[in-house]
């Protein structure tokens, strides 16, 4: 068996109810438990605040007319996991991005260098916010913000998406420190029609 964590693992039957119930749904809707779910429950608090994080920014809806989809969210996880080498992140978000876009080829190019990726300006606005945020947030200026409303955003998706960029800031590095590995379930997920 390969080791997902340099740290303990525990097991489901081993955590608290409300961690071992969040689990166990995520392994009846996907098939599996994601390596990162079992890892971070090494310490239940802080998985406890860091899903808490995730669901407020990742499954609130779009802020209006124009926010950010499930697909765009996804798309800066992938571009700052790329930039911050977290292969957890690239791998498992890269799956998600590819199922919500429908597009098999949409992942790699946002990992590896997203200004080469078949995506819309729109798209590529929002992502070099995201980069700045992930990279040079001192930086960060009106020109900045000015650029995001051009393309239709409005100054709250500004903030989801600093906030999605630098949530997970914290957990590529933390992925990264854990040496989090990513389940061999994802490396195919939205590459391949379901049977």
């Amino acid at each position: 068996m390969t080791t997902i964590s340099r740290y303990p693992v525990p097991t489901i039957e081993s955590l608290p109810e409300d961690l071992r119930t969040r689990i166990l749904e995520v392994q009846a809707k996907s098939g599996f438990v994601p390596n990162v779910f079992i890892a971070l429950a090494h310490r239940p608090d802080e998985a406890r605040a860091f899903f808490a994080y995730h669901d407020a920014l990742m499954l609130r809806p779009p802020s209006g007319p124009h926010g950010l989809t499930k697909g765009e969210k996804e798309m800066i996880v992938v571009a700052t996991s790329g930039a911050n080498h977290c292969l957890y992140c690239v791998v498992a978000h890269g799956a998600i991005l590819r199922i919500y876009e429908k597009n098999p080829l949409i992942a790699d190019p946002i990992a590896v260098n997203y200004r080469k990726a078949p995506i819309t300006p729109r798209q590529r606005a929002m992502l070099d916010f995201a980069m700045k945020v992930c990279l040079d947030s001192a930086a960060i200026g009106e020109a900045d913000f000015a650029s995001l409303h051009g393309h239709g955003f409005t100054d709250e998706d500004a903030w989801d998406i600093g906030a999605i960029a630098a949530l997970f800031a914290l957990s590529n590095r933390m992925a990264n420190v854990a040496a989090i590995q990513p389940n061999p379930e994802f490396y195919l997920m939205g590459r391949v029609p379901k049977k």
